[in-house]
């Protein structure tokens, strides 16, 4: 039993486990809300509702505490390491823009949720909902009448002045008739127990994918606690947001609706997937999309399937490169258009980003008043737009006890920059930033800074664990679930300041925690997002769409898996014939060398293995690991993973993992050896048959655990099409280099086949090359001979183009049909086989060839013989 570490006596060991967390957690730190008893440490303000005593937890904590199980604290410390088991199984990540070259940094989530009372909540959704409703009725004024600004409500400084403001959209009314489906209040609680408004997002808020990761996470580590407590349920919220979009757009309750996403190398990727898999949404790239006639497309591998409504989790500045900024790639061109025709619903509607900036937190009592008719019942932290010349004298004398932020943030024409905390500035550094805003008043605002409320955090640390308390921000949402209707979230991302960096910010090395709303018993909605009565024909209606994008990573996914393997196989056979009992054999060392330097195992210009060997042989251990000069195993194992990066809606977890985890132990055990590749032929081949063992499981997943749709047809294809080429190639250099009348030759080609236990338990010991041909090329039950692969490859390809394998279609009939070939064709010549070259020339240029085409025709769509995307 871990228990308190100040000296004293003995705990009682009848003591309830709320009692022994009281003495574990030290109290927050002074003129700091103590969410754990609910009182104020140190400072002369009294809590605005009556808490319980410091001796003494919340009830909520109390109750808390007392359902951990029989293990009680003991078992924390297990709970933890579950915890993080589980956040790197599911592969829930926060990349970090400034880390593009590190590895994907695991979501930091901490053991213990916020717990938000009945009453608490009260406030916060009563306020929320009221705010949502001021903000879009303001942004509704912004891009219609302008009665704010007429009426000296609002300055145009701030609304017309600011880059988020889009003059392109003005007079369009949203598709639906309201501007914001989804909007994101962070909450501090002051030392007066209160929740004040800190900052609102509008344009993508993020944290609606990871808060669900967070409540599965920690719901399952204290169940008994879950279920106890009453904690209210958020699947009806979500399934509301998305009811209520598809009521919004042109096609109703039939709607299309898409995530957008800036795509896998955002940091925040891990939650569109995620969000988009639990909404049921269409995960999509702006590559994906296209406008016609004013009305959005996706692309799929079939012709363009109409988009209704849209998720943006891209910033409103790269939505449309005709029309915003002209270098986004992460955009649709003709979207805005799109928009203004009213075909288009969007989350949020385009222009919202002057409803982000902190300066307008000090107009919104007085919009409350004059388009409400209300007080606003959740205040925001005095805040002072310096642009107008009483306030920024007023707060100048204050600084130390503020915040000074930037108005327009991320700006590219206004002066931007990280928060600066008065107290922490020097004398002279003060003088510098009054001067600054004296100068720029208009792009400096200055908010009052407030301890922010401290939750109980637990410390893993084996020798001294312990309850550490934190301050945190909470971060609310208010989702739309019908035109001027909105919920408030049960639930929300609790943002945990970093104990280094002292910032709520997950790019700053922030955590989070769950939170958990508490409702009265028989309260708790506990709706789900699935559909109880669906007819067969909505079911029918439900085939998974595979987009152009997707295909083609699909596509490319089975051609460097496949690549891979053969790399993989060739390099293993290579080392250990250089350094086998048939070194010697010059056919064989030539063939080694041409398919090394064919499979770009070795840079160009590395001198044959014949007159140096070893210096070939050093130039492939050390290659392994190249990632620009050559493309071995290692380029193809990234090359996998980054395929595989765009398809994380597509992948299990299992599969994701595995991915990552190859291309990470390959690279981490290279810099084992030493720090750049491997140091020997032994270390290298010790890492490649690891090595093997993961790519046999990618193949076991990709045969196994995947739909046969279209998507997985195009990833088989392009591993037939990649065996087709390299095993053909083997082939032909086999015969040319004198390799297959060789023993140590025909041995080591029977052995990248991967076909050797099979050769010999049909051949025996025989070294003809007509069982040779057999067993590699006619032979249609070995999946590695010539004649399955041509086979199956005519299968998918006629399926996927809408043929039967009886009759194939055009691109099919381009493979050459093995029914056609037979031993005695092929070896009609004496110590010749002329019929045989020609057929493996046919099936190398063929395997290119049909890329081309599934190219043209599946992915971009130009093709002679593709469908045409304007039909």
């Amino acid at each position: 039993m871990i228990t308190p570490t100040p000296a004293g006596p003995a705990p009682d060991p009848l003591a309830t486990p709320a009692s022994l967390a009281l003495g574990l957690a030290p109290p927050a730190a002074a003129g700091h809300y103590d969410e754990l008893r609910g009182t104020v440490v140190g400072a002369a303000a009294e809590p605005a509702n009556p808490a319980p005593p410091a001796s003494q937890l919340t009830p909520e904590w109390g109750q808390f505490f007392n359902h951990l199980g029989a293990e009680g604290f003991a078992d924390l410390n297990r709970r933890t390491a579950s915890l993080a088991r589980q956040i790197r199984d599911n592969g829930v990540t926060y990349n970090v823009y400034a880390e593009a070259g590190s590895p994907q940094r695991p979501w930091s989530l901490d053991l213990f949720p916020l717990i938000v009372s009945k009453e608490s909540w009260r406030q916060i959704e009563t306020g929320v909902q009221q705010r949502v409703r001021v903000l879009d009725r303001v942004m509704a004024d912004m891009y219609g009448p302008q009665e704010l600004l007429k009426s000296g409500l609002l300055p145009p400084a701030l609304i017309q002045g600011h880059p988020g403001y889009l003059r392109s959209i003005y007079g369009v009314p949203p598709a639906g008739g309201t501007h914001l489906h989804i909007v994101a209040f962070d909450l501090a609680r002051g030392p007066d127990g209160n929740w004040w408004v800190v900052s609102q997002r509008t344009q993508a808020p993020s944290g609606l994918g990871y808060l669900l990761e967070n409540r599965l996470s920690i719901s399952r580590l204290f169940p008994e606690a879950f279920e106890s407590m009453q904690v209210q349920r958020m699947a009806s919220t979500y399934r509301a947001l998305v009811e209520g979009l598809k009521n919004a757009s042109p096609a109703g309750a039939d709607a299309h609706l898409a995530l957008l996403t800036p795509g896998p190398y955002n940091e925040t990727y891990f939650e569109h997937a995620y969000l988009a898999r639990y909404l049921g949404l269409t995960l999509v790239q702006g590559s994906d999309l296209t406008v016609r006639d004013q009305h959005l497309y996706l692309k799929t591998l079939h012709g363009l399937e109409p988009v209704h409504g849209l998720l943006k989790r891209v910033d409103d500045d790269w939505l449309d490169p005709l029309e915003l900024r002209s270098e986004s790639t992460l955009g649709v061109p003709g979207l805005l258009q799109a928009i203004r025709a009213g075909n288009v619903v969007m989350a949020n509607a385009p222009g919202s980003a002057f409803l982000e900036s902190s300066a307008l937190l000090g107009f919104l009592p007085a919009l409350s008043e004059h388009l409400l008719g209300e007080e606003l019942q959740l205040p925001a932290l005095p805040t002072w737009w310096c642009g107008e010349r009483a306030a920024m004298e007023a707060v100048l004398p204050k600084l130390s006890e503020c915040v000074i932020k930037p108005t327009y943030p991320g700006s590219p024409v206004h002066r931007s920059f990280e928060a600066v905390l008065g107290r922490n500035l020097s004398r002279s550094k003060m003088d510098e930033w009054v001067g600054r805003i004296m100068r720029q008043g208009n792009e400096h605002t200055v908010q009052k800074a407030v301890p922010m409320s401290q939750m109980p955090t637990w410390n893993a640390d084996p020798a001294h664990p312990a309850i550490e308390p934190r301050s945190m921000m909470l971060r609310v949402f208010a989702l739309s679930d019908g035109p001027q209707s909105w919920r408030v979230l049960p639930g929300g991302l609790a943002r945990v300041v970093s104990a280094k960096a002292g910032v709520a910010s997950m790019q700053g090395g922030g955590g989070s925690a769950d939170v958990w709303v508490l409702a009265n018993k028989g309260e708790v909605d506990h709706s789900t997002l699935l559909q109880p009565h669906l007819s067969p024909a909505s079911v029918a209606q439900h085939k998974r769409l595979v987009t152009s994008r997707a295909a083609e990573n699909l596509f490319w996914l089975g051609r460097f898996t496949e690549r891979a393997e053969n790399n993989l196989r060739l390099a293993r056979l290579t080392l250990e014939s250089f350094n086998g009992e048939d070194q010697t054999s010059e056919p064989l060392m030539a063939w080694l060398t041409s398919m090394a330097a064919y499979s770009m195992l070795v840079p160009p210009g590395v001198p044959s293995s014949l007159p140096a060997r070893r210096v070939f042989e050093r130039s492939l251990v050390a290659s392994l690991c190249e990632t620009s000069d050559a493309a071995s195993v290692g380029f193809n194992l990234r090359a996998i993973k980054n395929a595989a990066a765009n398809l994380r809606e597509r992948l299990s977890q299992e599969q994701w993992n595995v991915i990552v985890k190859a291309e990470e132990e390959f690279f981490s055990r290279s810099s084992e050896y030493t720090g750049a590749g491997y140091s020997s032929t032994v270390d290298a081949l010790r890492v490649l048959d690891a090595t093997s063992a993961y790519l046999a499981a990618m193949t076991g997943a990709q045969i196994d655990r995947m739909t046969r749709d279209d998507g997985w047809r195009l990833l088989s294809i392009g591993r037939q099409i990649e065996r087709l080429g390299f095993l053909s190639s083997a082939l032909v250099r086999g015969f040319d280099t004198g390799a297959a009348y060789d023993e140590g030759g025909f041995e080591a080609m029977v052995a990248l086949f991967d076909s050797t236990i099979t050769f010999h338990a049909q051949y025996q010991q025989s070294r003809d090359v007509v069982a040779l041909l057999d067993l590699l090329v006619l032979n249609r039950e070995n999946p590695h001979s010539l004649g399955w692969v041509a086979q199956t490859l005519r299968g998918r390809l006629a399926k996927l183009g809408g043929a039967s394998w009886q009759e194939p279609d055009a691109l099919a009939q381009q493979v050459p049909d093995p029914e056609l070939w037979t031993l005695d064709t092929l070896c009609n010549a004496e110590g010749a086989y002329p019929a045989l070259n020609e057929l493996l020339s046919q099936c190398v240029s063929t395997s290119w060839r049909v890329s081309d085409e599934i190219s043209l025709r599946y992915f971009s769509h130009t093709g002679e013989t593709g469908l045409s995307l304007g039909s």
